[in-house]
C-alpha cells in the first residue's frame, strides 16, 4: 500500500486519503465476505454516488439508507437497519460502510458492534463535526428517550477514512457547524491550537486540512490515554453538559432546530462563563473565547423560564454522579477542570449571561 497521511491508534488507523483510492487497497487486503454501506438520505444522494465512482468495486454492494437527522438516532431505527441486514443475508464476516456524519457514524457502529454480537465496520466521515470527533473514538450508541447516546458501546472501526472530497457535498452551515468541536478540542488542550484559531477569518480556512489533522492529535492522545472515559477523556465534553440540553431543547421545540455544533458552542460559551465562579477561569479569555466564536456562530435566543427543563436534561448525562450534575470546566485555555458540579443557581446565572450577550 502507498504511503500516506496518517494518525495510528492502539488498533486501528485514521487514513487522510483525497481521492480516496486508499480505500479499494484497505479492503482488498482484507477477507471481508460482503460489503454493505449505510448512508442517509443525503449521503446517498450527494456523497453514495462520489464513492461509488471512486470505488467500483462497491457497485453491487447492498445500500441501506436511513432518514437522516439527529431524531432518527433512535432504536426503531436500529431495528429497520438489522431488518434489511438480514435481507441481505449479512453474515459475520462481513463490513459495514458507514457513510455519514455523526449521525450514521455513531448508528452504523453501534448496529455493526450488535449485530450478530459483532461485524466489522469502516468509517466515512463526510462532515466537518464527525471528522474531527464522533469517528474518532470507539463510541459508539443512539439516543434514548430524553437523552442523547445513552444507548451504546465501546467498540473501535478497522478504519477511519477522512477526505476533504466530501466538502463539496455541504452547505457553508454544515461546514461551520463542524468547527465547534475544532475549537473545543484548542480549548481544553492546547493554547497555541487556539491562538492559531483565533487568527482565521473564513471557514474553512486555506490550511483546513492541517487544523484537522491537529485537532484529531488532540483527541487521538486524549483517547489513548482514557479509552473508556474513566477519567481524563471526559474533557472533550466541555461544552457538552450544557450544551446538550440546549440541544435537546432546540429539537423539540424550534421549527430550524440547532445543529450539534451550534448548540456546543451556545454550551462552551456557558460553561466557560460558569469556570469564572468555580475554576478561576480569568473573565479576560472568557471576552476572548466570545469575540472568536460569535464571528462565526449566530446567538440563540434561549426563552425565559426554561432553567429547570434543561436542569433536568442535564440531570441525564452520562458523567453525572448521584444527584449531581457534573461538567468539564476551564481554569485556563488548554487547562481543563474535571467533575466540576453545577447547580441550578450557576445554570441560571449562565443563562441569563448568555442573554446578555445579545
Amino acid at each position: 500500500m502507498r504511503t500516506l497521511k496518517k494518525i495510528t491508534l492502539s488498533d486501528y488507523d485514521i487514513v487522510f486519503d483525497e481521492d480516496l483510492s486508499f480505500l479499494a487497497e484497505f479492503l482488498k487486503s482484507k477477507n471481508y465476505s460482503q460489503y454493505i454501506i449505510l448512508a442517509d438520505d443525503n449521503t446517498a444522494r450527494y456523497c453514495y454516488p462520489v464513492l461509488i465512482k471512486k470505488m467500483p468495486l462497491l457497485k453491487d454492494a447492498p445500500l441501506i439508507v436511513s432518514p437522516s437527522g439527529e431524531m432518527n438516532k433512535n432504536l426503531s431505527s436500529c431495528e429497520e437497519i438489522w431488518a434489511k441486514m438480514l435481507a441481505f443475508h449479512v453474515d459475520r464476516k462481513a463490513v459495514m460502510l458507514n457513510l455519514g456524519g455523526g449521525v450514521i457514524g455513531d448508528m452504523g457502529g453501534f448496529v455493526s458492534a450488535c449485530y450478530k454480537r459483532g461485524i466489522s465496520f469502516i468509517q466515512i466521515p463526510t462532515t466537518v463535526l464527525s471528522q474531527v470527533d464522533s469517528s474518532i473514538g470507539g463510541k459508539l450508541g443512539v439516543d434514548f428517550k430524553y437523552g442523547k447516546n445513552l444507548i451504546g458501546v465501546f467498540k473501535n472501526p478497522d478504519l477511519v477514512l477522512m477526505s476533504t472530497i466530501w466538502l463539496e457535498t455541504l452547505e457553508h452551515r454544515q461546514v461551520v457547524n463542524g468547527f465547534a468541536e475544532i475549537f473545543k478540542h484548542a480549548l481544553i488542550q492546547s493554547t497555541e491550537h487556539w491562538n492559531k484559531l483565533s487568527q482565521i477569518s473564513n471557514i474553512p480556512p486555506v490550511d483546513f486540512h492541517d487544523i484537522l489533522f491537529e485537532s484529531l492529535l488532540v483527541k487521538k492522545a486524549v483517547v489513548e490515554a482514557d479509552p473508556f472515559e474513566k477519567g481524563w477523556r471526559k474533557i472533550l465534553n466541555f461544552g457538552h453538559t450544557i450544551g446538550h440540553a440546549i440541544e435537546a431543547y432546540s429539537l423539540e421545540n424550534d421549527e430550524r432546530p440547532l445543529l450539534h455544533g451550534e448548540a456546543i458552542i451556545v454550551g462552551i460559551i456557558m460553561e466557560a462563563y460558569i469556570g469564572t465562579f468555580t475554576s478561576g477561569f480569568p473573565p479576560v479569555y472568557l471576552k476572548e473565547i466570545e469575540t472568536v466564536l460569535f464571528q462565526f456562530f449566530d446567538y440563540y435566543h434561549i426563552p425565559e423560564g426554561i432553567e429547570e427543563e434543561l436542569f433536568q436534561s442535564m440531570s441525564l448525562d452520562k458523567k453525572n454522579a448521584g444527584s449531581k450534575v457534573l461538567s468539564v470546566l476551564l481554569k485556563a485555555i488548554g487547562q481543563p477542570d474535571i467533575d466540576v458540579e453545577i447547580t441550578l443557581e450557576l445554570l441560571s446565572k449562565a443563562l441569563n449571561y448568555y442573554r446578555s450577550l445579545s
